[in-house]
C-alpha cells in the first residue's frame, strides 16, 4: 500500500524523510520543493482518492512551518486535518501517502498513534486553539520553550469553540501563535505588497524591541501609556484587517501571502521569538497550483480517483438516489407548499443534499458554518416564533450540539425535525466521523421521537412524519444510496408501529435501520423471523413481546453503538416486564470504529449477512 518516490522526478522531496531533512536544505532550494511537494499530493491523490484541494493551499505553509519550528519538538495543531496531506508527507509517511483513507492505511486526519508530529488527533472543526492554548500553559508551567502553533482554517474560524479559545489565551497572554490560513473564501481583502511588507516589519526585531521597550518605559505612566497604545492601534488599523484579534488580546500581523514561501519564512521566524499570544493572518488559494481545483475548491475539496490531466472529475455513475439526496427532495416538495418550512445547516449544504433547496428557496433556507449549537438553539427560536424547522446535521456533527438537543428543544417539546445524515458506519473518514452514537445518545431524551428507516422509501415517510408530527423528532439514515425501491405518496407513519417483515420460528429479528437487506437474507438461511422496528423510540411493546412469547431468541440489529443502543432499549422493555427470553445484540463493539470502505469494516465487525448469521449461529451453538 506504499510507493517509492521516483528520485528523478522529485529530486528533493524523494531526500526529505523528516523536517530536519527540510532544514538542512538550503534557503534557496525551498521554493523547488514546494513545487515538488504539490505536484506529489496531486499525482497521489489523484490515483488513490481523498482531500486535495486543501492540501495543495497549505504546500508553502507547511514547508515553512516544518522549516522554522523544531518539530516535533515543537507542537504545530492542525485544525480539522483536511489540509494536513502536506504535513504528512513532510513527516515520514511520504511513502504510505497512497494508503490514506484505506482499511489498515494512513488516517485521513492527523491522529497521535500514526506520528509523533500529529500532536492531535483531529477530525471535527475549531479545535485547534483550545487544544494548542493548554499545551501552551503546560509549556510555560514546566519553564519550558517548546513553541505551540495552530493553524485553523477561515472556515473552522466561525465556530463558537474558537472564539471562546481566543478570548481565553488573550486573557491569560501564554506564547502562543495561532495561524489563519484564510484560502480566500471568506474574511481578508486581497493580499498585495503593502501588506507582505507591513508583516514582515511588524514581526521583525526593530519593531518588536520598540514595542516592548515602550511598554517598560511606559509602565509608570498609565495615562502616556493609553496614548501610546491607542496610537499604535490606530497605525495598525489603517492598513490591517486585524481589530477583532487585537481586542480579544492577541498580536496581530498580516495578511500575509500564503505561497510566497521565502516571505513566509521569514516572518515566521520573526514571530517564533515573541512573546504573548500572536496571530497570523495567511491567506492561500484553495487548490493552489492546479487549475480545476483553484476554479472549484469544493469539488475538489475530497475527490475520486480522476486522471490529472483531464479537467474535471469523472462524472458519477447513473445510481440508485443517495439518501442525502432523498432528503433533499423531500426538503424541496415540502417547502413548495408550506412556506412556513425553514432548514437549517452547519456548514454541510452540499454533503446534506440542499443545494437544489438552497436555490429554489434561499428565503427558507440557513447556513449557519461550523456553528452546531447555534443551529439547534436556532431551531429552537424558529419553533417558538411559529416556524417549522428543519435541522439537516451529520450524526457525528450533531455530537457537539447535545445539550441544545436537550435543554433548548426537547426540554420545550418543540416541533424540531432533526433529519441526521452520515448514521453508522461512514467509511473512510474514520472514527472522528463514524455516526455510532446517536441512538444511544438520544433515545434517553424525553418528549423526542427516534425513527430509523430500512430504505429510502421509509425515509422519505418518516421525514414527513416527523414533520406532521409537530413535537421532536430525529429520523436517522445513512451515508450511501438506497436500495432502488418505489417512492410512495407521503404519508404520516403511526408513530411507534413496527412492520412484520418475515415469519419464521425459534429466532426473531428486530432490525432498526438499512441493514434490514443483510438481515433478510440471514433470516432466510435460518427460518427466522424478521420484524422491522422502524421506531427506536417509542418502540413498539407490542411487537417485542409477542416476539419474545413465539421465538426462543430474539436478536436486535443496528448500525450504532451497542452500548445504550435500540437493542438496549429492547432489553430494558423485558427485563421491566419481568420477561426471561433471551436477547442477542449485533451493532457496533465498545470501540472506535477505524477508517475503511463501509463493506470492509460492515464485514469486519459481522454486519454484513453472512456476519450477522454466524453471530446468531454461534448463540444458537451455546444454548443447545
Amino acid at each position: 500500500m506504499s510507493q517509492t518516490t521516483p528520485s528523478n522526478s522529485f529530486p528533493l522531496l524523494s531526500l526529505i524523510d523528516s523536517p530536519a531533512d527540510l532544514r538542512a536544505l538550503p534557503k534557496q532550494k525551498l521554493a523547488q520543493v514546494c513545487h515538488e511537494l504539490r505536484q506529489y499530493l496531486l499525482n497521489s491523490v489523484s490515483q488513490s482518492s481523498g482531500h486535495l484541494a486543501s492540501g495543495l493551499g497549505t504546500v508553502e505553509l507547511t514547508v515553512a512551518l516544518h522549516r522554522v519550528y523544531q518539530t516535533p519538538y515543537d507542537h504545530i495543531v492542525w485544525d480539522v486535518g483536511h489540509q494536513a496531506y502536506p504535513h504528512k508527507i513532510l513527516t515520514g509517511r511520504r511513502e504510505q501517502l497512497s494508503s490514506i483513507r484505506q482499511k489498515d492505511g494512513l488516517h485521513p486526519f492527523p491522529w497521535r498513534e500514526e506520528s509523533e508530529y500529529d500532536v492531535l488527533s483531529v477530525g471535527h472543526s475549531s479545535t485547534s486553539i483550545s487544544a494548542a492554548l493548554g499545551m501552551a500553559i503546560a509549556a510555560e508551567k514546566d519553564a519550558d520553550n517548546r513553541k505551540v502553533v495552530a493553524v485553523i482554517g477561515d472556515g473552522a474560524m466561525t465556530a463558537g469553540m474558537a472564539f471562546e479559545a481566543l478570548n481565553h489565551a488573550g486573557d491569560i497572554a501564554p506564547n502562543m501563535l495561532v495561524i489563519l490560513n484564510d484560502n480566500e473564501m471568506s474574511i481578508s481583502e486581497n493580499v498585495g505588497a503593502l501588506n507582505n511588507h507591513f508583516a514582515r516589519l511588524l514581526s521583525g526585531k526593530f519593531y518588536t524591541s520598540l514595542r516592548e521597550g515602550s511598554k517598560q518605559l511606559l509602565r509608570g505612566m498609565p495615562v502616556v501609556r493609553e496614548l501610546a497604545s491607542r496610537a499604535e492601534e490606530h497605525v495598525k488599523g489603517m492598513v490591517t484587517p486585524g481589530t477583532i484579534f487585537e481586542e480579544l488580546g492577541f498580536n496581530y500581523i498580516g495578511p500575509v501571502d500564503g505561497h510566497d514561501v521565502d516571505s513566509l519564512v521569514e516572518t515566521l521566524s520573526n514571530m517564533r521569538g515573541m512573546k504573548g499570544p500572536q496571530l497570523l493572518h495567511v491567506v492561500t488559494r484553495k487548490g493552489k497550483g492546479y487549475a480545476p481545483a483553484e476554479k472549484d475548491p469544493i469539488g475538489y475539496h475530497g475527490v475520486p480517483k480522476f486522471d490529472p490531466k483531464i479537467d474535471q472529475l469523472p462524472s458519477a455513475k447513473a445510481s440508485l438516489p443517495s439518501y442525502s439526496k432523498i432528503f433533499g427532495d423531500w426538503l424541496c416538495d415540502m417547502a413548495a407548499s408550506d412556506d412556513k418550512l425553514v432548514a437549517i445547516t452547519p456548514a454541510m449544504r452540499e454533503g446534506s443534499g440542499m443545494v437544489e433547496f438552497s436555490q429554489r428557496f434561499p428565503d427558507q433556507y440557513y447556513d449557519v458554518a461550523i456553528a452546531e449549537q447555534h443551529s439547534v438553539t436556532l431551531a429552537a427560536g424558529l419553533a417558538i416564533g411559529g416556524y417549522r424547522p428543519v435541522v439537516a446535521i451529520y450524526s457525528t456533527f450533531l455530537q457537539r450540539a447535545y445539550d441544545q438537543v436537550i435543554h433548548d428543544v426537547a426540554l420545550q417539546n418543540l416541533p424540531v425535525v432533526f433529519a441526521i445524515d452520515r448514521a453508522g458506519i461512514v467509511g473512510a473518514d474514520g472514527p472522528t466521523h463514524q455516526g455510532a452514537f446517536d441512538i444511544s445518545f438520544l433515545r434517553c431524551i424525553p418528549n423526542l421521537v427516534v425513527m430509523t428507516p430500512s430504505d429510502e422509501n421509509e425515509c422519505r415517510q418518516m421525514l414527513y412524519t416527523a414533520y406532521d408530527s409537530k413535537r421532536p423528532a430525529a429520523v436517522r439514515y445513512p451515508r450511501g444510496n438506497g436500495i432502488g425501491c418505489d417512492l410512495a405518496p407521503l404519508s404520516a407513519l403511526v408513530i411507534g408501529e413496527a412492520k412484520l417483515r418475515r415469519e419464521g420460528k425459534d429466532v426473531a429479528i428486530l432490525n432498526f435501520g438499512t441493514l434490514l437487506p443483510d438481515v433478510m437474507q440471514a433470516a432466510e438461511n435460518l427460518g427466522a423471523s424478521v420484524i422491522d422496528m422502524r421506531f427506536v423510540k417509542p418502540l413498539d411493546e407490542a411487537a417485542i413481546t409477542q416476539a419474545a412469547a413465539q421465538h426462543k431468541l430474539l436478536v436486535t440489529v443496528e448500525e450504532n453503538a451497542i452500548a445504550g443502543g435500540a437493542g438496549s432499549a429492547v432489553s430494558e422493555l423485558l427485563h421491566a416486564q419481568g420477561n426471561a427470553t433471551p436477547v442477542l445484540h449485533i451493532g457496533l463493539p465498545d470501540e472506535f470504529i477505524k477508517h475503511g470502505t463501509q463493506g470492509e469494516i460492515r464485514q469486519e465487525l459481522g454486519l454484513d449477512a453472512a456476519g450477522i448469521e454466524a453471530t446468531i449461529r454461534k448463540r444458537l451453538e451455546k444454548n443447545a
